[in-house]
């Protein structure tokens, strides 16, 4: 093989959190959040080309429902590349069917990256650098390898690893077996973790060859490799909702993990714009013509330029006006942007909203 990594996207989320900008028809992966003129999608889809030696060996992986939105995006893309799921059914069936595809064409020594569409990404040479040494642990070992996001700061918001034994290094970069996944701790537990230097934040990048996590598959999760194998992705509907963390990777001894520094963020709500955005010089983040009076603390959105927001005297507030719907909520409580969308679905006079 003329290149050493194979890197799939994962674009079948629904971004929920970042209604009601992100709709059905269009969501999250394909809009552009960071002032760039770049969607989600695209900027992935940017820094892995190189890695992946062009588009021949880039592949995505969505849903039925946006793959049209997906080919408009990525133009270059080659069909045969593009995996299209008849129902979401979470990250363990993604990678579960696309190792088993890219094995079929590349063979079972092939190393595949798995990169969510919804990712920032600030230094693009460390973040190569990174892989380029997750892809050598990959080759030399029979590691699923994950990318751990070294904390800059107690988050409840995210998974944590921590890291055990030290096996080496690659790229100047020390790789862990890892000792345990936790999912999101309590701010307390985030403390404790943080003054440890043991725990990384779980990326959901990971890095691995066909063979490897295919057998593992059969190990940890053969309801859903198997039935894959046997009958193809039309038995799709019928596999289990599961994520790859709680079907593989928290329960397979080939975990490995890569802590790692390139400025990254994962864009899962509002208050990410506020990390990427926000200045000294102005109290609030504005992506639209905003009017305030003692407001501060706020992130104002509005994705018609003839749209004037103004407020007077709020703080800590998300102001989201897109089409026909205007959101206002607490930053703290931005979370709870898809228990309101279950109410929405459950009345008919809101179909057209979501």
């Amino acid at each position: 093989m003329s290149h050493s990594l194979i890197p799939v996207i994962l674009a079948g989320g629904k971004g929920e959190r970042f209604w009601p900008l992100s709709r059905r028809d269009r969501p999250k992966q394909f809009l552009s959040l960071d002032g760039s003129s770049k969607s989600l999608l695209q900027a992935t889809a940017d820094r892995l080309l190189t890695l992946a030696g062009g588009w021949d060996h880039l592949w995505v992986i969505t849903s039925s429902q946006i793959a049209e939105g997906v080919r408009q995006q990525l133009p270059d893309l080659p069909e045969q590349n593009l995996l299209i799921e008849s129902e979401g059914r979470d990250t363990a069936a993604a990678v579960a069917w696309t190792s088993l595809e890219i094995n079929k064409r590349y063979g079972e020594d092939a190393v595949i990256g798995f990169f969510p569409a919804d990712h920032w990404i600030a230094d693009q040479k460390v973040f190569a650098n990174t892989l380029s040494a997750a892809t050598q642990l990959a080759t030399s070992t029979a590691a699923i390898v994950t990318l751990g996001i070294k904390p800059t700061f107690p988050s409840t918001g995210y998974g944590y690893i921590e890291q055990g034994e030290k096996i080496g290094s690659f790229n100047e970069l020390p790789a862990y077996h890892v000792h345990r996944f936790t999912e999101k701790p309590n701010r307390e537990t985030a403390e404790n973790f943080l003054a440890t230097g043991r725990f990384s934040w779980n990326s959901g990048m990971f890095v691995f060859r066909a063979g490897v996590v295919l057998k593992e598959l059969h190990t940890h999760a053969p309801e859903i490799i198997q039935p894959l194998e046997q009958q193809g992705p039309d038995v799709y509907p019928q596999l289990p909702k599961k994520s790859i963390d709680y079907a593989l990777m928290e329960k397979t001894s080939l975990a490995y993990v890569l802590p790692v520094e390139f400025g990254w963020d994962d864009l899962g709500d509002w208050n990410a714009i506020e990390r990427l955005l926000k200045t000294e010089d102005n109290p609030n983040v504005e992506l639209a013509t905003h009017v305030g009076l003692d407001t501060q603390g706020a992130i104002v959105y509005a994705s018609n330029p003839d749209d004037v927001v103004v407020t007077i005297g709020l703080e800590d507030v998300v102001i989201v006006r897109d089409r026909n719907v205007t959101l206002i909520v607490n930053k703290e409580r931005t979370q709870e942007i898809k228990q309101i969308l279950k109410t929405l679905q459950s009345d008919p006079r809101f179909t057209d909203l979501l």
